[in-house]
């Protein structure tokens, strides 16, 4: 079918014959297998195909004609996984009702396929950098001139974490093909391992003072009083220097190693003599031989006791194609046998250590573990191989060493002086301090994920998205990333935006693990698109970047909306006039919440929970505006220390009655009852 050709709402564009769109003669063969109007959940087309002689699948959710206005938005996964996500999304926040509801049509792909999830497939890596994307991007310009008439229509692709890296690999490798970029949550091409690394580090460590660090650096908190021993504080120190958000400790009892697990292992491939230079050379932590880093080296020498399946959810568990799950698909789905049963329990710190299997027929081999408990070695999915010739009865060796050698590997890996919170590990000269790995890593993944390492040469407008608890991405990497397209602008705002959202993880899921301390930012994904799409299509210029300093890896916004800027609403909350209160049992504590919304936002939603609970009630009725104001009293009935909090939303185009682009905030306050 040409570009010329349309087709009517009942006609089927199964088994047509269309022309290539694009010249990557890999695509150059597009076609429909499903085409059929769906209800859930929105009505919608959709229309499912691929590129013959590839793997490559996609999926688009075309409106109702007289619903379309002549865009489509295209979300990536951090790694390439399903082209069938976006119907399995419950809830506010699904993809496609959003698209419909701006007037688009939905785009998601599979990436490539399998093999272009699979870092060792040796295929190239720019077909699921953005190769695929694109071709699937081009056909459905295709498709929609088919359904609606001959016209271009406005593209927009977005992604977080690995997603933003594909993202940006797409907006400066491809010419013609989106108009926009929404990259969320993004790294830099020094982010992996070293994010992840110094984390552990600072997990291992401070695991018996996190408690404390978590209630000086919640609402009312002295992180100034803070008693830690030499160790811990400088643990504390460097991760922080690093970019971790202090005040996203409080997940620490779950945040477990995130990605690092996947990473972990290139990182052993791409550099196989670290661990041994790391207990054996000066310079490196493990050589110190005052350091705990002894202390929590587990070799256990055991036995295979038994093999156990569902031990755990399996990788196909995992479908919602979010940032904080995508990793776990790297390469294929989870494995029917999910934890090992060992002859004895391990005692120590136990996470991140492997499995060799020294016996047997899986003798050589070595499974990664997400963690241990007890004597039951949880295993990573994605190892059915090696899974499948394991037997009861093997000899193995639980081993950490490699492990703890891991988490110090950023301060081998000291790049150059744009990131600057390498300094720590800089002599007063500039060069490094510690011994450095005779090559740099984070680059090298950065490349796998989008291509090519970012330069900051972008092809068209860009609106980036950071959250200031992120744990994985940490914030300032935004800002190096808007540095670098600056360098290649005419000024650092010409075609670019960045907003930082408060209070926010890494995570585009909902509902939040801990919704008393953190809020989606997915509202300001919706926000930033439908930006994005008025200011390339009309012009009409965006909200502005968040004002904002970098200090000592962390970034400062100003308390204020006006001041802060960006699309988030800011909002306090105090108790007696304060961030804490002192009261005894049954005395009264006046609670007052302000919130502002900056730009033309429009605070739309206030929830309150007034009692500790940890949970919000329903909303507050509130009359819509630009400043709210709640005053309220309450009183607690026994002595204790008890934490009051509100979320706010603000709609950032002023339209109260939409449920789209709602962009929330979080404030606390602490109210300590005595006898």
């Amino acid at each position: 079918m040409s570009a010329e050709q349309t087709t009517t709402a009942s006609e089927t564009l199964v088994g047509a014959e269309w022309d290539a769109a694009g010249d990557d003669e890999l695509f150059a063969q597009p076609y429909v297998d499903l085409d059929e109007w769906r209800d859930a959940p929105v009505r919608h087309r959709h229309v499912h195909g691929g590129f013959a002689g590839t793997d490559t699948r996609f999926s688009f959710y075309f409106p109702a004609a007289d619903g379309y206005e002549g865009r489509f938005f295209q979300h990536v996964t951090p790694v390439p996984q399903s082209e069938n996500l976006a119907p399995e999304l419950d809830g506010e926040y699904n993809k496609i009702a959003f698209a419909v509801d701006s007037g688009a049509y939905f785009v998601e792909t599979n990436g490539g396929g399998p093999d272009a999830a699979n870092p060792f497939s040796g295929m190239d890596p720019t077909i699921g950098a953005y190769r695929a994307n694109a071709a699937a991007a081009r056909f459905s310009r295709v498709v929609a001139v088919a359904l609606y008439g001959d016209h271009r229509a406005y593209g927009y692709l977005y992604g977080g974490s690995g997603g933003a890296y594909r993202t940006i690999g797409a907006a400066e490798n491809t010419a013609g093909v989106w108009d926009g970029f929404v990259p969320y949550v993004p790294g830099s091409p020094m982010s992996i391992p070293n994010v992840f690394s110094v984390r552990m580090h600072a997990q291992r460590i401070l695991r018996d003072v996190f408690p404390a660090i978590v209630d000086a650096y919640d609402a009312g908190g002295d992180p100034s009083a803070l008693r830690l021993d030499d160790e811990q504080a400088a643990a504390l120190a460097e991760v922080t220097k690093m970019g971790f958000p202090p005040r996203s400790w409080f997940g620490w009892e779950t945040m477990g190693m995130h990605a690092f697990s996947v990473v972990f292992p290139g990182v052993l491939a791409a550099d196989p003599g670290y661990p041994a230079d790391f207990w054996s050379v000066d310079g490196y932590l493990g050589a110190d031989p005052e350091a705990s880093v002894h202390r929590d080296r587990v070799q256990l020498s055991t036995v295979v006791a038994e093999l156990v399946a569902d031990a755990a959810a399996s990788a196909g568990d995992l479908a919602a194609g979010g940032v904080d799950e995508s990793f776990l698909h790297t390469s294929g789905a989870g494995a029917a046998i999910s934890a090992v049963r060992l002859g004895e329990a391990p005692t120590g710190w136990i996470l991140g250590a492997q499995l060799a299997v020294t016996s047997g027929a899986a003798a050589g081999g070595v499974l990664r573990l997400s963690g241990v408990d007890g004597d039951l070695a949880r295993v990573e999915p994605s190892q059915e191989e090696l899974l499948a010739t394991l037997a009861i009865g093997d000899e193995v060796v639980l081993d950490n060493s490699s492990f703890l050698a891991a988490q110090t590997y950023h301060r081998h890996q000291v790049p150059g002086p744009e990131y600057a919170v390498w300094d720590q590990f800089r002599a007063a000269d500039g060069t490094p301090l510690p011994p450095q790995r005779p090559m740099l890593l984070g680059p090298l993944f950065t490349m796998a994920a989008s291509g090519t390492v970012p330069t900051g040469a972008v092809s068209g407008k860009m609106i980036a998205v950071s959250c200031l608890l992120d744990r994985e991405a940490f914030p300032w990497q935004a800002d190096w990333y808007r540095s670098r397209v600056a360098e290649h602008a005419d000024g650092a705002e010409d075609g670019f935006r960045l907003w930082y959202v408060d209070n926010a993880l890494h995570g585009d899921d909902d509902p939040q693990e801990f919704p008393t301390r953190t809020v989606t930012y997915v509202g300001a994904l919706e926000t930033a698109l439908r930006q994005l799409a008025a200011w390339v299509e009309r012009g009409v210029e965006p909200a502005p970047t968040t004002s904002y300093e970098v200090v000592d890896g962390q970034i400062v916004v100003p308390p204020a909306a006006a001041e802060r800027r960006g699309v988030q609403p800011v909002v306090s909350l105090t108790v007696d006039g304060g961030a804490s209160t002192t009261v005894g049992v049954g005395r009264p504590v006046a609670v007052r919440v302000e919130a502002q919304a900056p730009g033309a936002g429009v605070i739309v939603s206030v929830r309150v929970d007034l009692t500790g609970a940890g949970d919000f009630g329903s909303p507050r009725e509130v009359e819509p505006g630009a400043r709210v104001v709640l005053d309220d009293e309450i009183s607690f009935d026994a002595p204790g220390t008890y934490f009051v909090a509100v979320q706010v939303a603000a709609q950032a185009e002023g339209d109260a009655a939409s449920t789209h682009a709602r962009v929330q905030n979080i404030a606390r306050a602490r109210v300590v009852v005595t006898a």
